[in-house]
């Protein structure tokens, strides 16, 4: 079942068409990467727990491996493999191999007037070197998660979660995954994965809204 799985997200995201934000070139860039693996016969994703830190938006944040582009950086694909090798000491361009990539996303850092442009990169790994006590996180990472992707597409396992922001309180969408909380940005490039696997797309239209309703909140 996970291999056909696997097999199955390859073929749809080479026949994907991911939206690239109109404003790229004038927005803040990063990037992520989503890693499969199928694990003990079970299809799954790499996630991180990003370490508690003061001032940094996405503290204590489940999240994919990336970061912002540097001036050094060729394009999008070359910030989610750097981001990876700093953040959790692996090597995608050794291990790995890139299957897609999904839409752009839209974040709000506090600087900048555009904003910035998340680009998810999607990667396949194929050898056994990731496992829990070959990573080596850096300062930035608390943990590294993996994540049962049919856990993730189980729509029972989706839950409700209070996000709130300058007083204003708001449920919005996640998933609680060994005490764990899926949220946010990550929440929505799951999205994107999870409808290419099942033929839709209202898991993206959903969370979408979700995401207006922060943003506008955010104003």
């Amino acid at each position: 079942m996970s291999v056909s799985l696997l097999q199955l997200i390859e073929t749809r995201l080479g026949d994907h068409s991911p939206g690239k934000k109109l404003l790229r070139r004038l927005m803040k860039r990063s990037a992520v990467a989503m890693i499969l693996q199928v694990r003990a016969g079970e299809l799954h994703i790499l996630m991180i727990k990003r370490a508690e830190r003061e001032g940094d938006p996405w503290s204590g944040h489940m999240a994919f491996p990336g970061g912002r582009m540097d001036s050094a950086d060729a394009h999008g694909y070359a910030v989610a493999v750097r981001e990876t090798q700093e953040e959790i000491g692996l090597s995608l361009v050794e291990h790995a191999q890139c299957i897609g990539r999904l839409s752009d996303l839209h974040a709000r850092p506090q600087r900048g007037p555009f904003g910035m442009a998340v680009s998810p990169f999607v990667f396949r790994l194929d050898t056994d070197v990731a496992n829990e006590a070959t990573f080596t996180p850096n300062h930035e990472v608390a943990e590294v998660v993996w994540v049962p992707l049919e856990f993730l597409l189980d729509e029972a396992n989706q839950e409700e979660m209070t996000w709130q922001y300058k007083g204003v309180s708001m449920t919005v969408p996640c998933y609680w995954y060994e005490g764990r909380c899926i949220w946010g940005l990550s929440l929505m490039m799951l999205g994107e994965l999870l409808d290419l696997v099942e033929g839709t797309k209202h898991r993206q239209a959903s969370w979408q809204r979700q995401r207006f309703r922060q943003r506008f909140l955010r104003r």
